[in-house]
């Protein structure tokens, strides 16, 4: 059983792929299409699948009350008719302001993937590549609190910690491997726990962050697991 994790960085995308019980490895891609993932029993990536028109999704507003003291890290306002506005950010902006809040400039700097994203995903490829988000995933891993900041010394080495304990121990080799590949260790951290979460979850231990299940234009579930 082949699963991955996936997150943004920025070469492209960091993905850690986890082949039955133990073997592990990862690659950083400038495209995601250029992954290997059709044999993958389950994907996990840490970005939004499935936009709203206007307003804020439920999942995203569901997932920052989880995340009780670290709320700011789940991003809200992102809408389908943003993706018109990939290279202009005072246009997005000015768009969403017209819709009843501005965008903030985090926000609108993962609108390319998003689109990348959107332009591969369906509704039934939806069924094993998901999105999950690696804070709620090392909360539940802790109890149900949410981390110190992972832009904080401390906040790395727990995060390590954890995934060391989960059976990771190549992680600090691979943490010694990216200086220069266009990934932080962060972003190597967050591909690790979205991947163990998607075994999770292909084992049959799925968990979804609790919000009724809701559908945008193209049909997508917008819904986050973790």
């Amino acid at each position: 059983m082949i699963v991955w994790g996936v997150d943004g960085c920025a070469a492209g995308w960091i993905a850690v792929r986890i082949d039955g019980a133990t073997a592990r490895d990862f690659l950083i891609v400038n495209r995601l299409a250029s992954l290997n993932i059709g044999d993958a029993a389950m994907l996990y990536i840490d970005i939004p699948i499935g936009l709203p028109e206007t307003g804020y999704r439920g999942c995203d507003v569901a997932a920052r009350a989880l995340l009780k003291g670290a709320q700011s890290r789940v991003f809200l306002g992102l809408r389908r008719p943003l993706l018109r506005y990939l290279n202009d950010y005072p246009a997005a902006n000015a768009w969403a302001k017209s819709d009843g809040k501005g965008l903030a400039k985090q926000s609108f700097n993962i609108l390319p993937k998003i689109a990348e994203v959107d332009a591969l995903i369906t509704p039934d490829r939806q069924r094993s590549f998901r999105e999950s988000h690696p804070e709620l995933v090392f909360a539940r891993l802790n109890g149900g609190t949410a981390l110190v900041s992972k832009h904080q010394p401390e906040g790395l080495k727990v995060r390590r910690d954890i995934l060391a304990h989960y059976g990771f121990d190549m992680i600090d080799q691979w943490l010694g491997t990216l200086r220069g590949s266009g990934a932080k260790a962060d972003d190597l951290l967050d591909a690790c726990v979205l991947a163990f979460a998607a075994r999770e979850t292909a084992q049959g231990s799925a968990q979804r962050v609790p919000y009724p299940e809701t559908r945008d234009a193209k049909g997508l579930s917008m819904e986050i697991w973790f």
